[in-house]
Formats: structure tokens, C-alpha cells, sequence
């Protein structure tokens, strides 16, 4: 943004000791659709097949499967809308994921190694292949396009090799408590009056992320305040902690009531936290925005280019091995055509999540409800009996809406200017 020198007027203004500064007005309501368009539309999908469904869709049990049917499309999307905000791509994960469940299983079943240092060994794998990709594209300068499309058919071969084009399983029992267990009971149930019994864990999980939730955007109202920016009127403020949180306590009581938490939703619900922190808070997540939106700027401006990206195919590398055994524990096998077109739906997972093409935009949350509306679609049509090509259909014209809507907001943004 071009820096605009203050006239002399406004030099006079300033030196006016007595001039009272002006308290920061509330903006009047106002949505910004490029930000809250992917919510809005989640709420809206979630709506319609709740109504197709007759109710079906918001089921303890139904919830419960979009969330673990749907795990490793989530782990993958986070790695894959960070890679995108950089300006790259990665088409390989889907490769990876197999590879990486295939390396778990031979460790594990066939020479009974103990399932942590199976799963350290594996994490160490999808480092390793991500240091191999990103080592080609941050150093010696191949597009990531190319270099992840060779990744594709070099991994997929690996994972044919490693298996001898057979399934392996079954896994350990611990494996295949983190892909598809709940949590216990620990504290026991309680009423809920006509909904019946649930968890208390459970129940005191929603109301922390329920404390979260109003914390951070009260820190992030003062924090406006104190440096002089407008901030929501109090009515929209609150109404931005009321509705999340009754989304999350409406999630956490359906859970409570079938089988208590998911165990991989707790996985998830670290990384998210997590990978929120390193995109929003340190030093190397303002790297990734400041490289994806203007590479040259930031290379002036001293950012470690190469370095950034070559961590991000690492990161991305790690995160595909975790959804290799996560999906692996899930089906209790390691099979050679697991992961397949998983890379298409990370991919539309961050960009129906509010990814820009031309990178340096989006969020994590915005990956994972991206990664949310596309199970949700999948989990509706499925609940409708729809055939497979309608549910390819549909999801295709989502992925298509929400670049067109991205690419329209920019132009909107561009002429208000």
C-alpha cells in the first residue's frame, strides 16, 4: 500500500496539543463476503440437505461419520492451502498418503515394529519426500506443478512396489483407535432432558472451546481499539461469538450423544489450533503470505524465499504421511490405490475455502470448512442415494462457484478503488 505524506494541514492538526483525539467509532453492519461468503454458504449447504434429508443429515451418528469419513481430507487440506498461499501446488499427496500407509503396515505387520516408533518412522518418510520435492523446487527452480506431477507417478509406483501390489493389514488396535475410536466416558453422563444423556468430557470440551472462541475476539476487539480502528458495533460483535459458539456446543452435544468425541477430531482440532498460531502469529506464517503475495517484494525485502517454500514441501510431505496412516487405520490395510484423487480434494478444499489462484490469501479454517462442505456434499447426496456422476457434478460446480466468486470479489475490490 503506497504511503500517502501528511499535507501541512494536517502537520498543523497534529501539533494542536489541545486537539482531543476522536474515539474510534463502531462501522455501521457490513459483511465481507470474500471472508465470511465460505460460512455462509457452509450454513446454507448444511441447511438445504438437513431439509432433503428430512433431518438425517444433523444426526449424532451422521455427524460423526462426515467428521472421521473426512479426516484425512482435513490434515491434507491444511498442508495444502499453506502451499498455496506460497503460489505453489502439490499434486502428489494422494501418492504420499499411500506410500506413507504402506511403509506403517509393512513396518508394523510384517516386522512388528511398535506402532510409535512405526508412526515416528513414517512421519520421518513424508518429511523426507517432502525435502526431496521441495529441494527441486526452491533450489534448483523446477515448477512445483511439474515436479509434484512426477511425484504423483513416482510414489504411486513406491507404494506398488512396498506392497507387491497387494493390501496388508491388519493393524495394530492402537492405529485403528486413532483413525475410527471415540473418546471414553471418563466422568460419566448427564441429562440433557429430551436429547437424553451425554458425556460430561465431552460436554466440558465444548464449553473451553466455547471460552476460546469469546476470548479471542475480545482480544481482537481491544487490540483494534487500542491502535485507533473501527471495530463491529457491540450487537454484531456478540453475535459473532453467539453463533459459532452455539455451532460448536450444537457439534460437541450430537458427538456426546453417540460415542463421545472422535479421537482423530481431537487430532484435528490440535492442528487446526496449531497451524492458526504459525499462519496468523510467528515470524515464518507472515513469510508464506509475504512470498505468495509478491515474491519479488519479498525477496527484497530479505525473506528467505528458498528456504520458506523448501520447509512448506516438508511440512506438506509430514502432514500426507500422518493422513497416509490415519486413512490406513481406517480401512485396517494398507492397499496400493489408497489415496487416490485425494490431491483434488485438498486442492478444492482450500480454494472453495477462500484460496486465492494467484496465492498469498486464505486461512486455515477456511481450508477446513472447505474440506467441511465438500463431506457434507458427499454425505447428503449419499444420504439421498444420488448416483456417483451427479455427486462429481455437484461438487465440481461448488469448486467452480467459488473460484468465479473469488475472482469476482477481487474485480469488486479493484473498481471500488
Amino acid at each position: 500500500m503506497t504511503s500517502v505524506a501528511p499535507t501541512n494541514t494536517d502537520l498543523a492538526v497534529d501539533k494542536n496539543p489541545a486537539a482531543p483525539e476522536k474515539p474510534t467509532a463502531p462501522r455501521r453492519f457490513s459483511v465481507n463476503l470474500r471472508q465470511s461468503g465460505i460460512y455462509i454458504a457452509f450454513a446454507l449447504i448444511v441447511a438445504l440437505f438437513s431439509v432433503l434429508t428430512g433431518g438425517d443429515m444433523l444426526q449424532p451418528q451422521n455427524i460423526s461419520n462426515i467428521i472421521v469419513q473426512n479426516s484425512y481430507i482435513l490434515i491434507l487440506a491444511i498442508g495444502m492451502i499453506m502451499v498455496i498461499i506460497a503460489g505453489h501446488i502439490d499434486l502428489s499427496v494422494g501418492s504420499v498418503v499411500a506410500v506413507c500407509g504402506a511403509i506403517t503396515a509393512v513396518l508394523t505387520v510384517n516386522h512388528d515394529m511398535p506402532w510409535p516408533l512405526a508412526l515416528l518412522v513414517t512421519l520421518i518418510a513424508g518429511g523426507l519426500i517432502g525435502a526431496w520435492q521441495g529441494f527441486w523446487i526452491a533450489y534448483f527452480g523446477i515448477p512445483a506443478f511439474i515436479v509434484t506431477l512426477a511425484g504423483m507417478l513416482l510414489f504411486r509406483a513406491l507404494t506398488l512396489t512396498t506392497l507387491g501390489n497387494q493390501g496388508i493389514g491388519p493393524f495394530p488396535d492402537p492405529l485403528r483407535t486413532l483413525s475410527n475410536g471415540f473418546t471414553e466416558g471418563y466422568l460419566g453422563n448427564v441429562g440433557l432432558g429430551p436429547l437424553g444423556g451425554a458425556d460430561l468430557v465431552s460436554l466440558l470440551v465444548g464449553l473451553l472451546a466455547v471460552a476460546g472462541i469469546a476470548v479471542t475476539q475480545w482480544r481482537a476487539r481491544v487490540g483494534r481499539i487500542r491502535y485507533q480502528q473501527t471495530v463491529d458495533p457491540m450487537p454484531v460483535f456478540l453475535l459473532k461469538i453467539i453463533v459459532p459458539s452455539a455451532l460448536v456446543l450444537f457439534v460437541v452435544v450430537q458427538l456426546a450423544r453417540f460415542r463421545n468425541l472422535p479421537w482423530v477430531l481431537v487430532l484435528l482440532a490440535a492442528l487446526v489450533l496449531g497451524y492458526s498460531l504459525l499462519t496468523n502469529r510467528s515470524v515464518f506464517g507472515r513469510h508464506i503470505y509475504a512470498v505468495g503475495g509478491n515474491l519479488h517484494a519479498a525477496t527484497l525485502s530479505g525473506i528467505k524465499v528458498k528456504s520458506v517454500v523448501f520447509w512448506l514441501f516438508v511440512n506438506m510431505g509430514v502432514l500426507a504421511a500422518l493422513a497416509g496412516v490415519i486413512f490406513a487405520g481406517r480401512l485396517n490395510q494398507a492397499n496400493p490405490v489408497a489415496g487416490n484423487q485425494f490431491e483434488l480434494d485438498a486442492i478444492a478444499a482450500a480454494f472453495i475455502g477462500g484460496a486465492a489462484v494467484q496465492g498469498g490469501v486464505g486461512r486455515i479454517v477456511g481450508a477446513i470448512t472447505g474440506g467441511l462442505i465438500m463431506g457434507v456434499i458427499n454425505n447428503g447426496m449419499s444420504l439421498l442415494n444420488a448416483p456417483s456422476e451427479r455427486v462429481m457434478l455437484v461438487k465440481g460446480l461448488v469448486l467452480l462457484a467459488a473460484v468465479a466468486f473469488d475472482v469476482w470479489t477481487k474485480r469488486r475490490a479493484g473498481a471500488a478503488r
